[in-house]
């Protein structure tokens, strides 16, 4: 089985038969569908994470969105800055080394923890804020999966601290809070951003969407002359 990219594919030509095979029948299961030649890889690696369907509408775009991700990985040195550790521990660190990208996250930090606790918040918002701090959210991939209020911070500090990441993957999953804070992502226009819209989502769908991002970036980057 040949197929133009090496780095962002399965290792062994067992494991890349599976997963095209798997891409395969969701395409032919899939049913009509709106999404453009660059959105649709996402979201098909969106159901194949997770064999749910339901990500064939639910899964929302910014118009530059899938541009904007590919052209920030390509740039090379791209920081990641996630909610949660299991975003960075679920990417594939060779595909990211590839591009010289490297995760980050603060969640469990003891300065986060105290912080939040001072100021009655949560981890997730001193986390995005020390992010801020740290000078990593401009021109960087930003993938939030587990705390809405994460998304919600980020979303304040783009409106009144100016802060302008590059992407915004914001899928957030629960019941509190996680609708609401991806409408009010989606309401952004200066910043690109991915969402799923509800309740649904969770750090595997980001890492879903950061790798077929990263297996575009790797298709463009094979085929420049």
């Amino acid at each position: 089985m040949s197929t133009v990219n090496t780095v962002t594919e399965q290792l062994t030509r067992a494991g890349q038969v599976i997963e095209h095979d798997s891409f395969a029948i969701i395409d032919a299961e899939v049913g009509p569908h709106t999404y453009t030649e660059g959105q649709w890889p996402i979201v098909r690696r969106m159901i194949h994470a997770n064999a749910d369907f339901d990500f064939n509408g639910l899964t929302d775009f910014h118009a530059n969105a899938v541009e904007a991700g590919i052209s920030a990985m390509l740039a090379g040195g791209t920081p990641v800055v996630a909610d949660v550790e299991m975003i960075c521990s679920g990417l594939s660190q060779p595909r990211l080394g590839h591009f010289g990208m490297k995760t980050h996250q603060f969640i469990s930090d003891a300065d986060v923890i105290e912080t939040a606790k001072a100021e009655d918040t949560t981890r997730a918002v001193q986390a995005m804020r020390k992010a801020h701090r740290l000078g990593l959210l401009d021109k960087a991939i930003i993938g939030i999966g587990n705390a809405p209020t994460a998304l919600i911070e980020l979303v304040r500090l783009i409106r009144e601290e100016g802060v302008r990441p590059a992407l915004v993957v914001g899928m957030p999953v629960g019941f509190v809070s996680a609708a609401e804070s991806k409408d009010l992502m989606a309401e952004l226009t200066d910043v690109p951003w991915i969402v799923i819209r509800g309740r649904k989502g969770g750090s595997t769908l980001v890492v879903a969407t950061l790798h077929a991002l990263l297996s575009l970036a790797e298709a463009r980057q094979k085929a420049a002359p």
